[in-house]
């Protein structure tokens, strides 16, 4: 972003995703998440299989053509606020359990894509959604293990080597507001060698003047398997222009973002792993789209992270994994300055698995800043099997978060920034159960939570005498202290057939009232509850059998503000080579905002085809 925004009922609750709550598995069975993991070439500081955290999964390849983006895909988790101002992610925030969006982490494969510049380009992800085979979010604290800006949560988007054989998927379609989306995968695989190709674009001419879209993101992916192992290389690259009527004001505003992502990812046989990533990223805004002298900013950021991770197992019930990570990053721009900053760090995790009833994990993270000093932020998670079907779980875990640098030095006649400013810490404490009955067609997970937060930075300002001076006064970054939250999250899925599940979400969250006469920007605007209905199957009869359906109700309730449905329905073929799909999205033609002023488009239908071809 460039100016920050001045954004001028228990419901029982829903949804669908094809998330999972990992659980301990049965005897003699292997564990399905575990399993996943091997499949990347990324070591994590902790398996989620191992973690007796509150986690989910979410599988794009299990649900083609349901959604067009991943930030559409994230939807599906009631612990996620999802604040877009355009439709297919363009320029969309992303918080959990009620915290502010530069909150959360964003990686892709365990390397860190969160923008330094300001936490509202997050989600500007480089890599298509056709390039993603899993997305991991832990919600709770995960500063212990990825660093920055993991306080609420972090979000992890993993790629990985296609099977055997040449596949091209392609898909092309259209529909409401002249959208048009073209999307494409191809893969060969032949011996130690691997390579995917995957791009996207779609745009739209959107639903009110001065807010069409082009959003275009291309990715190259090469893993070459030999001695030592596996090296992952990746590259990516994404463009995005488009108008920002409403965004910071009622003006015809327009920016462009780009971005470049390369990594390059190195097995060191089968316990250690070297990672590298660099990260460009320019912002380029406009106040009034056709007088640009008025007002621009100019933003370049890069950033980096290397990182050197290895797993022990000490026993079979016992392992270790402990690693190295230096990461920086920079930024030049018109209004910010010049800047730099620089951290290292070094983290270890001890997992103690099946100790008869018990599962512990500790963990530790020291990072060395380069402003001096230095942040350490421990964590504890365990769990008890209570019964065959029924497990506890708790944990408790340090987070931190470095100011962006418009926090620090941006300055205009709405906003200043505060140099002054101090690193955001909190603590996350959590306990919950997993219900499995012993039928396993049903599973309940439900967590309560509590987040303590020390020097959480906002934009506020005081109330004055009279409306006009209020308004006229400009926002400021500042260090608010105990901002506090407490919630509650529940999942329960019921598989109804072979081929059809049932889901309901729910998560509610309620932050300490606010100091007296301060007027906040961010920290107080959150989803207080988020409920989701989902169910996702195949419809019956010999051709109901070919096409997969699904079908999501999200209630969402932000605070001050009137509950709000968004009803989405997809509809796709599964077999041939040519599969058509439809998409119904805000059925109810809902009248909604997700940031305050910035209104979102009505009933939207898309249809398309795709072509489906592989060879073994």
């Amino acid at each position: 972003m460039k100016i920050p925004p001045h954004l001028c009922l228990p419901l029982l609750a829903c949804g669908l995703s094809v998330a999972q709550q990992p659980s301990t598995p049965a005897p003699n069975k292997p564990d399905p998440i575990a399993q996943s993991i091997s499949v990347t070439t990324t070591l994590e500081p902790l398996p989620l299989a191992e973690s007796d955290r509150s986690v989910n999964l979410i599988s794009p390849r299990d649900q083609p053509l349901v959604s067009n983006s991943v930030v559409d895909l994230l939807r599906q988790d009631s612990s996620l606020n999802l604040q877009a101002r355009a439709a297919n992610g363009v320029q969309a925030d992303l918080s959990l359990r009620g915290t502010t969006f530069e909150q959360s982490l964003i990686l892709l494969n365990g390397l860190r894509i969160n923008d330094p510049e300001t936490g509202h380009l997050n989600l500007d992800i480089p890599v298509p959604l056709d390039a993603v085979t899993r997305i991991d979010i832990l919600h709770g604290s995960g500063s212990t293990f990825y660093g920055s800006d993991a306080i609420g949560g972090a979000v992890n988007l993993l790629t990985q080597a296609p099977p055997p054989g040449l596949t091209v998927i392609g898909s092309a379609g259209g529909g409401s507001y002249s959208s048009i989306e073209q999307h494409l995968r191809a893969s060969y695989t032949q011996g130690p060698i691997a390579t995917q190709l995957t791009g996207s674009r779609d745009t739209s001419d959107g639903f009110i003047p001065d807010r069409n879209y082009s959003s275009n993101a291309l990715a190259s992916e090469t893993w070459l398997t030999l001695k030592p192992g596996t090296t992952d290389i990746l590259l990516a690259a994404s463009d995005r222009p488009y108008g920002a009527n409403l965004f910071y004001g009622p003006y015809d505003s327009w920016e462009r973002t780009k971005g470049w992502f390369a990594s390059i990812q190195q097995q060191l046989g089968q316990k250690t792993a070297a990672s590298y990533g660099y990260r460009r990223h320019t912002d380029l805004f406009v106040l009034f789209a056709d007088q640009p002298q008025i007002y621009e900013n100019n933003h370049i950021t890069t950033s980096y992270e290397a990182a050197l991770r290895r797993a022990d197992t000490l026993s079979p019930n016992i392992t270790l994994s402990y690693g190295l990570e230096a990461d920086g990053d920079s930024i030049h721009s018109n209004s910010l300055g010049q800047h730099a900053r620089n951290q290292g760090a070094g983290y270890a995790n001890l997992s103690l698995r099946a100790l008869g009833r018990f599962s512990l994990s500790l963990g530790a993270r020291d990072e060395v800043l380069s402003s001096n000093g230095n942040v350490f932020s421990p964590s504890i998670a365990a769990a008890y099997t209570l019964t065959h079907t029924t497990r506890l779980r708790a944990s408790a875990g340090h987070g931190f978060r470095l100011p962006t640098y418009v926090d620090l030095y941006y300055s205009d006649p709405t906003t200043i920034g505060n140099p002054n400013l101090k690193p955001e810490s909190s603590w996350s404490y959590e306990a919950g159960l997993d219900w499995t009955p012993s039928n396993g067609r049903l599973t309940l997970t439900a967590t309560g939570f509590r987040l303590q937060q020390k020097d959480t930075i906002d934009y506020s300002k005081l109330a004055l005498a009279t409306p006009a001076l209020t308004f006229a006064e400009p926002y400021q970054a500042v260090n608010i202290q105990n901002l506090n939250i407490t919630g509650a999250e529940t999942t329960l899925r019921l598989r109804l057939t072979t081929t059809q599940q049932l889901q309901f979400s729910y998560t509610a969250a309620h932050a300490a009232s606010p100091p007296a006469n301060l007027i906040s920007e961010y920290a107080y605007n959150y989803a207080a509850q988020n409920a989701i209905f989902a169910w996702n199957g195949q419809l019956p009869g010999n051709i109901g059998r070919q096409i997969n359906a699904h079908t999501q109700v999200n209630i969402v309730q932000r605070t001050q503000h009137t509950a709000y449905p968004l009803w989405d329905v997809a509809l796709s073929r599964n077999t041939g080579r040519l599969r058509p799909y439809l998409r119904l999205l805000n059925l109810s033609n809902t009248g909604y905002q997700e940031i305050p002023q910035v209104p979102l488009q009505g009933r939207t239908i898309i249809a398309g085809t795709e072509f489906n071809w592989s060879r073994r």
